[in-house]
This record gives structure tokens, sequence and C-alpha cells, in this order.
């Protein structure tokens, strides 16, 4: 896939920090290719607001659809014998190539029993792709995420393979014009649907990693970045890249991934970027000192951070679509909601992915677990989104239970993440302020309650089952 950029601990520890970004900018601004103008760019109100996002990850390696669950990423892991069965085990299906090329590995085993011996045959994979893709109605995708209440989605413009979903008028120069880029233009008609649910469109990618520019395989974690193509070729054939997507589509998010080429020009790409889009966001990933947010993969974060950040991964242990996931590799939907809660709780936003057939088809068991986060968000999402931190994002109630806690203006919510076992709770040091009430999300009146001992008691009504259980109090 790519998150591989969070390989690195230093991207680990800026996920955690806390120096605040600065305000947005004035309207009007016009930035030049100069950090004195760009770290004038502060995180826009809209993505603070958003909280949920869909991270979608479709290509070539689509059409095998393979790769062996063996378990989810461990970016604090730093034994290097982990990261090597780690990659010659990659769970990650859109690291297909990579894993391929690694002699004695699952997928190369499985590729050789398949397809024949030869690793070139992957990218003979792009007519099969281009036939599937007739298939795709890009406005369904658009109306799901819509209905699960998601408000942006960021798609996959060209994986670490380089083969990309937009028609680009710059020529990978490895690769064959037929094994270059997808039929219809991907990125243009999703653009247009997702816009048309009023949804945000964001676009991923992969600046670090270009395996047709490279041909040995990842197998060390040093590796990542380390082979990343730095040649002023690959320098120039980026910048191409990022400037069609940003003049094409103007895309809502800059979603890098793993690095940048030193050749490269990210600075006079930000400038273009940001006079293009006044209230666009760029990640961290592009192994720079700035960013708008940071991207920790797989993790998740024990305290708020005043850094805006944004929690991906996807719903099993692969981003691109693996036919091997069965429902015991992917989240279930009461994991899925207390995710999205805990890190909302700390001044995150989830972008969760979701992993297409070739013919983009979303898994059934994908959808499944998005509806019901949907459905939960449908009653409760007052304590999701246009939400800030509270003064702690957890606490306990007397029986045990985890509570997380967001904020919006005076009003506090409290999130238990499990059902009571009795209707009286008590949340632990939560003053009740003088004059408020509580009130639960989805019932209709006040809650009886009361302070004590610096102590929250409510006593709930009888309690649908449900994946959480919002209290607004205020």
């Amino acid at each position: 896939m790519h998150r591989q950029l969070l390989f690195s601990a230093a991207l680990l520890a800026a996920a955690a920090g806390c120096s605040s970004a600065p305000e947005p900018a004035p309207a009007g601004t016009r930035y030049e290719a100069s950090w004195e103008s760009i770290r004038g760019s502060g995180v826009p109100q809209w993505f603070d607001d958003a909280k949920l996002g869909i991270f979608i990850h479709w290509g070539l390696y689509s059409v095998p659809a393979w790769a062996p669950p063996s378990g989810e990423l461990q970016l604090d892991n730093e034994d290097p014998n982990w990261w090597r069965e780690w990659f010659a085990n990659n769970p990650y299906a859109e690291w297909y190539l990579n894993t391929i090329r690694i002699e004695g590995s699952p997928s190369r085993k499985h590729h050789a029993a398949t397809y024949g011996a030869d690793a070139d045959y992957y990218e003979t994979f792009a007519p099969v792709f281009n036939r599937e893709i007739e298939k795709w109605d890009p406005q369904e995708w658009a109306a799901l995420f819509r209905s699960v209440n998601a408000r942006y989605v960021v798609l996959t413009t060209k994986h670490h393979d380089g083969f990309t979903l937009w028609p680009s008028r710059t020529p990978h120069p490895r690769l064959k014009p037929e094994h270059q880029s997808a039929g219809r233009d991907i990125v243009g008609e999703l653009a247009n649907a997702v816009r048309g649910e009023g949804l945000r469109m964001g676009l991923y990618y992969s600046g670090g990693l270009d395996w047709g520019f490279t041909a040995e395989p990842v197998v060390e974690r040093e590796h990542v970045t380390g082979s990343a193509p730095q040649s002023a070729e690959y320098g120039a054939f980026a910048d191409a890249h990022w400037r069609e997507l940003i003049a094409d589509y103007k895309p809502a998010i800059l979603w890098n991934d793993i690095t940048y080429p030193q050749s490269g020009k990210p600075l006079e790409i930000f400038a273009a970027y940001l006079n293009a889009v006044p209230h666009g966001v760029i990640n961290n990933r592009w192994g720079l000192d700035w960013h708008h947010f940071t991207t920790p993969e797989y993790q998740k974060l024990n305290e708020i951070s005043n850094e805006k950040w944004e929690a991906c991964r996807g719903l099993g242990y692969s981003f691109g679509y693996n036919r091997v996931e069965s429902g015991e590799h992917v989240l279930s939907s009461n994991e899925l909601v207390d995710l999205l809660i805990d890190i909302v709780s700390k001044n995150g936003n989830l972008l969760i992915n979701v992993g297409p057939t070739a013919a983009g088809e979303i898994p059934e068991i994908q959808i499944s677990r998005l509806r019901a986060l949907g459905a939960w968000l449908d009653v409760n999402g007052e304590a999701v989104f246009d939400i800030r931190p509270w003064r702690r994002a957890e606490g306990k109630t007397a029986g045990g239970a985890d509570v997380r806690f967001t904020r919006k203006g005076e009003t506090v919510y409290a999130v238990l993440l499990e059902k009571p076992k009795s209707p009286e709770i008590v949340i632990e040091s939560f003053a009740l302020p003088a004059g408020a009430t509580v009130e639960l999300l989805g019932h209709e009146g006040a809650l009886e309650a009361s302070a004590e001992g610096g102590n929250l008691n409510v006593t709930l009504p009888p309690l649908p089952e449900a994946h959480a259980y919002a209290l607004k109090i205020g």
C-alpha cells in the first residue's frame, strides 16, 4: 500500500507532538514558493470538523488481490527480524509486486502457481484491470460514502507500482504505454460523483516509491525510504504528476506517501496548490518538517494531540482488496465505532480504507461495517462531527467501563463505549456544571443526574443494543 513513510519513528513521534499549526491564512492570500510563505498556511476548519474520511486503494494489485493475512502493521516494533518477516509475509495486497520479488515469500509462491514464475507478468494485469473497470459505477461509491456520513474521500491516484488512475500527460519512462494508466479517468469520474454528494475529494500519490524505477525489492525497514528514486528524471516525473492532479482536479487534500525525491520541487507544488485550492490541506509524508497534519498508520494515540492528525488503516490487515481476508481479519462494527470515537476525542480524523475488486465492487463485509458505523452516526454524530477535544479524552465509569469525551462550545459529550450493566452509572472525576442537563442522544428528554464527590451520577433509560452511547452534558 503506502503508509510506509510511517515506518519512520520520527513520524510517529510527530503524530504525538503538541505543536499547534497556525490559523488558516486570510482569504485572498497568495503563496510564494518559500517556507516563510508556506508556513503561514494553517489547518482549515473543514478538515478539523470532518472527522471521517474514506480511503480507497484500487489499481493493478486489485487483479491478483492476494496477500497472506499475517496481522496488523506494528509500526513501533524495533526488531529488524520482525520487519524482514513482515516484508516477506506482507499482508498489504497493494504491495503485491514488491512481495513477489522476494525469494521464498508466500506471495511469490502463489504468483508462480497461479500465473507462472515471471514477475514481469504483473504489468499484464493492466488489460485485465481496464476491462474490469468498465463495470464500475462511481455514483454507487459516492452514495455509499455519503450514506455512512463520511465527509471526504481520498483516492490512490498512483501507487508504488507506477500505474495511474487518470490519463496522465506525463509518460512513465520505464513502463510500456499500454501498462501505464487506467482506460477510464477514474480520478475525474470519482471526484465529480463525490462532490455531487457534497463530500470533498482528496488525492493520494506515491511520491516516494515507484517500482518502475527500481528493481530490488524492499526487504528491510530502512529500504522503504532508502530505495526512493532520487534521479532528476524521477523528480521531474513526480512534480509533473502532482501539477497535473492539482490543475485538473483541484483536490481538497494532497496526500503524498513515503517521502519525496530530493530532486523534486515540493515548495513550488505547495504554493501552486494553496493558490489553486485556498482551503486545501497537505499531509506529512513528504520527508519535510512542515505539514498540516500527521498520518499515523494502524496507530492510535494515548493522549490528546494539539497538532492535527489523521489515523489511516484498512478495515482488515490490507488496504488493497485481498481475497484471502475473511471476517476474522476485519474490524467488527463495534471495534470500528470505538476506534472513531477514540480518535476524534484526541483531535484526530479517521481515514478508513476500502479495497474494491478490479471491477469496482467493494466487498460486502466492508460495506456492512461502514453501514453499521453510519447507522450509529445517524443517531450520535453530534458527539463526533464539528467537535473539539475536551480537557481530557479518556475516562471511566465506577464500574470500569471506558468513556471518551468530546466538546462543542460549552457542551461536553461523554460517550460510553459499552452498554452499562445497570441503569445507574457514575462517571468518575466529572463535575456536573451548575445548571447543566444531561441527555442521551437518540432519547427524548433530560435524564436524572446529580453531582456527588466530584463524580457525575446518571440514571439511564432502557437502552437499545448499540455500539456506544453518547451523553450530552450542557
